[in-house]
């Protein structure tokens, strides 16, 4: 069963990367250029067709990228027809078009994510807890905001926000009890491990077994409406722009380390154990796959749209554009240093993380 979980995984993965390379292609044909080879894949073709126009469509046996081959894209020159013949701002949007569409990609992934999930709100299906917590909160009631926030799927939700909460700590609910909107204050307690006679289990110093820290309740997500859906739809998906923006930055930074990103590799492994835990996560990755591979490639790395973009405006600003021997150089090498990495980020998770 987990061979198909992968398989979807791959599937998902290649989706997004399409969907990427369709946005050169559509901003391409609307703009004129000549467009040699649409491949899904790397490697050897496994199926390749030969349209009346020349362009030649492709599936090769890498599912792990793909590309939108212009002609002479990175060769010296300016003859008809190939892509450095064209007006700088014409090469800009078609450079631009792939991290565009995965980004509209994910506005509207995120609007299914917010009609059949919701966005992190949740609704309590029922209060277990022992303390007063359970004279506040009643059956039904939606948690709108914990201590001024809001709970989305970005910051972890109401189990996020609650993380660095202590025991008797006060934490400030914003609640939504059959219309009318009340503020009320819970607090965690201690949750005890018990056996299947509802015995606690009790350690070797007779001490029982600390479970967690809960505020006792069991609840559920409440998807939002078509309507609220759209208006939350844009500002959702910008948001995990920003957050995956910070998570890049602390990257660098040395904030967080390796194990919080992946490779390709790592990408499908994570995709089939969220999907096998529960089929709802897939509905949650793919806007944010979809921002991840747009805010990556928007990157100025080379051999990322990013990094092409800034040699254009290079020579859109001095009317002279670098060397494209030397351009192709640094692309080249900045292409096998991120392979390397990414291959090195996925047999860290493999054998370390």
């Amino acid at each position: 069963m987990i061979v198909l979980y992968i398989l979807l995984a791959i599937l998902v993965l290649m989706l997004m990367i399409t969907i990427h390379e369709l946005g050169h292609y559509t901003a391409g044909k609307l703009l004129k250029f000549k467009i040699e080879e649409f491949s899904i894949g790397f490697g050897k073709a496994i199926f390749s067709k030969t349209m009346k126009s020349g362009e030649i469509f492709s599936i090769r046996i890498i599912p792990l990228g793909g590309y939108c081959a212009f002609k002479d894209e990175d060769e010296e020159g300016n003859e008809e027809g190939s892509f450095n013949s064209y007006a700088c701002w014409k090469r800009i949007i078609v450079l631009l078009a792939g991290v565009t569409f995965n980004f509209l990609s994910a506005i509207l992934f995120t609007i299914v994510l917010l009609c059949v999930v919701g966005s992190g709100i949740v609704k309590i299906n029922d209060v277990v807890a022992t303390n007063d917590n359970q004279f506040y909160l009643q059956k039904n009631d939606i948690i709108l905001q914990v201590d001024g926030k809001t709970p989305t799927f970005l910051n972890g939700g109401i189990v996020g926000l609650m993380e660095n909460k202590d025991v008797d700590e006060d934490i400030v609910l914003k609640i939504n009890r059959d219309g009318e909107i009340l503020d009320v204050t819970v607090r965690k307690y201690q949750e005890y491990k018990k056996d299947e006679n509802g015995e606690y289990i009790l350690d070797d110093n007779n001490e029982k077994i600390v479970a967690g820290k809960i505020i006792g309740i069991t609840s559920e997500y409440v998807p939002l409406s078509f309507g609220q859906a759209l208006l939350q739809c844009v500002p959702y998906s910008f948001n995990m722009g920003w957050e995956t923006l910070k998570i890049l930055g602390k990257l660098l930074t040395g904030g967080i380390g390796l194990e919080s990103v992946g490779g390709p590799v790592t990408t499908v492994k994570t995709i089939a154990v969220s999907t096998q835990a529960n089929f709802k996560n897939l509905v949650l990755l793919f806007p944010l796959l979809a921002v991840n591979l747009a805010v990556f490639n928007v990157l100025p790395i080379p051999s990322l749209d990013g990094a092409r973009i800034i040699f254009v405006l290079i020579e859109w600003i001095f009317r002279k554009p670098v060397p494209r021997k030397i351009e192709g150089k640094i692309h080249t090498i900045g292409l096998i240093i991120l392979f390397a990495l990414v291959i090195l980020i996925d047999i860290l998770h493999l054998f370390l993380f």
